[in-house]
């Protein structure tokens, strides 16, 4: 076990006994990687935040049936994933409620759900050509079915095990593996234009 399943394992047998200030902590430590999840899935930022609050109330009220058989973040994404499938099936929007608005302002100024490096750099046309790079990424995301996009997110952005992202997206590691493969090469056909285009330009 880890040394962050091991922190979570306590605040979360803290959590079932009524600390509320344990939850505070798991929502703290997770509130932006599932909000990257919902974003992924739904590809709509209210709707993401709306799907990340909802994933929180709907952690808090089964927590007491998690058994921690699974790591606990496993068993959240796996929620947030199956949250925003649901979404988008019925096409109708979560109500929204009150949430910490730190991801919203960060959102705003630039953070979130893009796949764009944090640091551009200084030099203004290497900045163009990854901010560039970083539009096209997102394009070719949009090409992929909800379940390949999820995988791609889940490991290339997360770095989840085959493993975990099976018990995650509730199928099989051959399952995850297959989509990953297809996954990854529409994301190289989607990119291959621009990518045959600017690979080795300076």
């Amino acid at each position: 076990m880890t040394d962050q399943e091991e922190t979570d394992k306590n605040l979360v047998i803290r959590a079932q006994n009524g600390d509320e200030e344990a939850f505070r902590q798991l929502v703290e430590r997770y509130q932006r990687k599932v909000y990257s999840i919902a974003y992924g899935v739904v590809r709509n930022r209210e709707d993401a935040l709306d799907l990340t609050q909802d994933a929180f109330i709907k952690i808090h009220r089964n927590l007491p049936n998690f058994k921690g058989t699974s790591s606990f973040y496993t068993w959240l994404y796996r929620i947030v994933v199956n949250l925003g499938i649901d979404h988008k099936r019925k096409t109708s929007r979560v109500h929204s409620v009150d949430y910490d608005d730190t991801i919203k302002r960060e959102e705003d100024q630039g953070g979130g759900g893009d796949l764009a490096p944090s640091r551009m750099g200084t030099n203004p046309s290497k900045v163009m050509r990854r901010k560039e790079l970083a539009r096209q990424m997102q394009a070719a995301l949009e090409t992929l079915s909800d379940n390949h996009r999820t995988a791609i997110l889940l490991r290339e952005v997360h770095g989840m095990s085959y493993e975990e992202m099976a018990e995650a997206m509730n199928v099989s590691k051959g399952t995850v593996m297959s989509r990953l493969h297809h996954a990854r090469k529409n994301m190289q056909k989607a990119l291959q234009g621009y990518l045959d285009g600017t690979l080795g330009v300076e």
